[in-house]
């Protein structure tokens, strides 16, 4: 018997828009066969389970080979089956899904979610890679028939009887000339194992050696069939039925090549409103300028679709590692990408929350490992609170304030302590906070001497996270510890006396300006603690954030003011008994000498002397320490 006819072609699922534009990527031919094998034996097992297959399912792994002389890649899987009508309603009829129609049949059936589902539109991206493609099946019904179903990418196939014994189905591509590429044992491991991972039905491809103890415990080695997925992922079992020790190997599975172990984890787990499960790792911080995005995967009921997952993740938490997988999530007709819809934003909102959740939770129960864990912990606080306002309004009840002595903080503890002596005159409580605790040392030690306390703010994000903590919390300012010096840092309408008279005011004045020789320093002689430096340099902090905010890429009026002409502040300390000395100097030259050697130890306390400066700046004070 033979039969041939023509493909059923509607104007919503255009076979050439199917086999050439449909996918993307061309690889996805094997996660579509693959996925659809793994289908017909998931509904071979629910029937079974229902009572409605009486027979032995005997093994049921879905096995992939490719023969390179004959440039054949075949898919073989012992499920369901199919009949030659059913060939003619689910592969001719083209976007006619027998899993919809199975779906349909069992809908009160629990477990329905398992059933992957895209045979009709799936299976013709075999064409992208494929001049003709067999498949060559038996229906698991009792009597059925065999039959080879043979279509060269045109319109036009052919289907006959077949002497296929057992049942399941056998998927035939012949592989294209320019598509050679697949028929690499490699390549195809590549494809599997990227998308095929975690399919719920173990997948055999080829074998491997593996050393085992036979008799006397003497060790042989034995051939295997190489499964290359892991079918029960541990985001698929309940969070009840695992162990630290089991999230923890299966990071090292996602992971192999780190070496380091997760802060913590969050096992995601919710079936109403929607269903959603998986894994999101909190990834131990070294170098925060050197994290990676994509490091989460995103399945849809374990077929891998994607490393992309800016819509369904917020933001923030996109720098996470892990796993989510959801069958509501709406995913493109070719599932490579996901489409926007009410229920994306609904997930996205659940893992902000949830996540929110767990740190609540760690602060609570074991606030001393959160604070030791808060450099990596911080940064993706510090990213939720500026970019979301629902996570700023949890995640301030938890989010720290770090000291230079090591001392942490909540917000509103901070505010407590800060506000007995580092309120300014109009009620301001000023946070003072250091972005580079070494080199600012000497401004801290000077803070310090006042009573004053010092945060650390050294973080890729600190200069958001302080502008969203000025407008967020009210009559609090920030200030950089060497932003002024630290008699002005805090402005409490204090004021010293000076020991220098109005014309010895002016005089220094003259002095230092001729000594620095640059307009871009602005001189200000002003009454000083006597322990202060004879003269500080330092830059207005309106200023300075702009600039630092636009070397991070800020765009708009950041950009403008950081490229604006650098500005700074040279307070001479009116008080400082060297100031007093060049002002009485008879000789003008060496008054200006001492000036000079006052701005570069300024200079040098922030850093900014180098080169020749640096070098003159040595032999003047060799040459003052000689005499």
């Amino acid at each position: 018997m033979q039969e041939k006819g023509s493909i059923s072609i509607h104007t919503e699922n255009i076979f050439p828009i199917i086999k050439k534009f449909l996918y993307s990527d061309h690889e996805i031919f094997l996660r579509e066969i693959v996925s659809n094998a793994v289908d017909a034996t998931q509904k071979l097992k629910q029937l079974a389970s229902m009572g409605e297959f009486k027979g032995e399912l005997g093994d049921v792994r879905v096995k992939v080979s490719f023969d390179k002389d004959a440039k054949t890649i075949t898919i073989s899987d012992a499920g369901i089956g199919m009949t030659g009508d059913e060939v003619k309603k689910y592969i001719n009829q083209i976007a006619f899904s027998g899993a919809t129609d199975f779906v349909e049949k069992y809908k009160d059936v629990t477990d329905k979610e398992q059933i992957i589902g895209m045979f009709g539109l799936g299976f013709y991206s075999a064409f992208m890679v494929a001049k003709e493609v067999e498949i060559v099946t038996k229906s698991h019904q009792e009597g059925s028939e065999a039959v080879r179903w043979v279509c060269d990418g045109s319109t036009s196939y052919s289907i006959e009887k077949s002497d296929k014994e057992g049942r399941g189905t056998d998927v035939i591509l012949h592989i294209a000339e320019d598509s050679e590429e697949f028929l690499e044992e490699h390549r195809i491991s590549q494809i599997l194992t990227k998308y095929c991972k975690f399919l719920p039905i173990e997948i055999v491809f080829g074998t491997k050696e593996e050393t085992v103890k036979g008799e006397d415990d003497k060790e042989e080695k034995v051939v295997k069939d190489n499964v290359i997925n892991n079918p029960t992922p541990i985001w698929a079992k309940s969070p009840s039925d695992l162990k630290d020790e089991d999230y923890l190997a299966f990071y090292r599975e996602l992971y192999p090549m780190t070496m380091d172990e997760p802060l913590f984890w969050i096992h995601l787990n919710v079936d109403y409103p929607f269903n959603l499960t998986g894994i999101l790792y909190f990834p131990k911080v070294k170098d925060q300028l050197d994290l990676q995005r994509n490091n989460i995967s995103l399945y849809s009921r374990q077929v891998f679709i994607t490393g992309e997952v800016k819509d369904i993740v917020p933001e923030f938490l996109q720098l996470l590692h892990g796993v989510i997988d959801s069958p509501d999530i709406p995913l493109n007709v070719s599932r490579s990408y996901l489409q926007s819809d009410a229920n994306v934003k609904k997930i996205n909102n659940y893992i902000s929350k949830k996540v929110s959740e767990k740190l609540q939770g760690i602060f609570k129960n074991d606030r001393p490992s959160f604070e030791e864990k808060w450099e990596s912990i911080g940064l993706f606080v510090k990213y939720g609170m500026v970019a979301d306002e629902k996570f700023y309004d949890r995640a301030q009840k938890y989010a720290l304030l770090k000291n230079v002595d090591g001392k942490c903080s909540t917000i509103e503890e901070y505010k407590a302590q800060a506000e007995v002596n580092q309120k300014d005159k109009d009620g301001n409580l000023v946070v003072l906070y250091a972005n580079d605790p070494a080199l600012q040392d000497g401004f801290i030690q000077a803070a310090k001497a006042r009573s004053y306390d010092v945060v650390v703010m050294d973080g890729v994000l600190d200069n958001h996270f302080i502008n969203t903590l000025e407008q967020k919390l009210e009559k609090v300012q920030f200030k950089r510890v060497d932003a002024e010096t630290a008699d002005k840092l805090i402005d409490k309408d204090e004021k010293l006396e000076s020991v220098l008279s109005e014309d010895d005011t002016t005089k220094a004045k003259e002095i230092f300006e001729k000594a620095i020789g640059d307009s871009a320093y602005a001189v200000s002689v002003d009454p000083l603690a006597t322990d202060d430096l004879p003269l500080s340099i330092t830059r207005p902090e309106f200023m300075r954030r702009m600039r630092d905010m636009q070397r991070q890429g800020g765009g708009g009026p950041m950009a403008f003011m950081g490229s604006m002409p650098e500005q700074f502040t040279a307070t001479v300390n009116a008080n400082h008994p060297l100031v007093t000395k060049l002002v009485k100097a008879e000789n003008e030259d060496e008054a200006v000498a001492l000036a000079k050697q006052a701005f570069n130890i300024g200079l040098l306390s922030q850093n900014m002397l180098s080169g020749a400066d640096l070098t003159d700046f040595i032999k003047r004070s060799v040459e003052l320490a000689s005499k």
